[in-house]
């Protein structure tokens, strides 16, 4: 097979890089979220369409599209039946889903042992020793993804109309953050009926700036999401000398607020996801793959 694709999709965006049969990256691109589990149907599309942009990017011809072969790492393969639907109707030679953690911890750590949190949009964790892979979270905005941008930003909306309401005091953030919905709490609740992951993600970064300045209600959602990703961090049990390897946009923010034990661990990943996926299209798909 001549080309293959790698796909790195989440709650934001989906990234696509398009690469020869033994991994050598041709072109890159990126579109829209890519969550199968929350929109199935427009995630289809924006994988399709970074897929199409990457080969734009490469000099080559969108329409040898089905003869590529893609391994795609997707938010909300790890639940239900969506892989499987997804594979289905997707338009390429040959197809594999695996989780966003899966292509993370590739990214990360190569085929060898250690450990990878994703902190983005959602998050999720993934380990390997000896081979053997364990994976934490991942169970999506509504009943999980703890310390997660989505989860911020829900705690930040939440904590500003109990401010509106006088339940707790307001401070310079909850006041910024209603004069976004033009100071009228029901605009924050009409904000939520259609929001998606990724809208509520986008306020993350605001609170995590004003935990900096000594917010107090931006301190106490910051603080809630680090003893969150500590906990998923210690149940991986990783050993001294285990690379532990922080991916997503939250990453950068949170790795100096961790534990002295875990920020002891903290290795620069070989590669990123999308870097992951490429690896893993090249093994299964490319030139020694059978």
């Amino acid at each position: 097979m001549e080309f293959v694709l790698g796909i790195d999709g989440g709650g934001t965006s989906c990234r696509a890089a398009l690469a020869t049969a033994d991994g050598a990256v041709l072109g890159r691109a990126k579109s829209g979220a890519a969550n199968i589990r929350t929109d199935l149907t427009g995630a289809r599309s924006n994988i399709v369409e970074a897929a199409r942009l990457a080969f734009i990017n490469a000099g080559r011809d969108p329409d040898l599209i089905p003869q590529a072969a893609a391994v795609l790492g997707l938010a909300g393969a790890n639940v239900g039946t969506y892989r499987q639907q997804l594979e289905a109707i997707l338009p390429f030679a040959a197809s594999r889903v695996e989780t966003d953690a899966e292509i993370a911890l590739e990214g990360a750590v190569g085929s060898g042992d250690g450990a990878m949190a994703i902190l983005g949009t959602g998050t999720a964790y993934m380990a390997r020793r000896d081979g053997k892979a364990r994976a934490i979270g991942g169970w999506g905005f509504q009943v999980g993804d703890q310390g997660s941008g989505a989860r911020i930003g829900r705690d930040l909306l939440e904590q500003t109309l109990l401010a509106h309401d006088g339940i707790r005091a307001p401070s310079p953030l909850t006041d910024e953050m209603l004069s976004v919905f033009r100071d009228n709490p029901e605009g924050v609740v009409e904000f939520t009926t259609s929001a998606k992951p990724g809208d509520f993600g986008g306020f993350a970064p605001k609170v995590f700036e004003h935990a900096a300045k000594g917010d107090i209600v931006a301190i106490w959602i910051v603080d809630k999401a680090v003893a969150d990703v500590e906990a998923s961090l210690n149940v991986l049990d990783l050993r001294d000398g285990d690379p532990l390897c922080l991916l997503g946009g939250l990453a950068p923010l949170y790795a100096p607020l961790l534990s002295a034990r875990h920020r002891a661990l903290l290795k620069q990943p070989l590669d990123d996801a999308l870097g992951g996926a490429v690896a893993m299209a090249a093994r299964y798909f490319g030139k020694g793959s059978g």
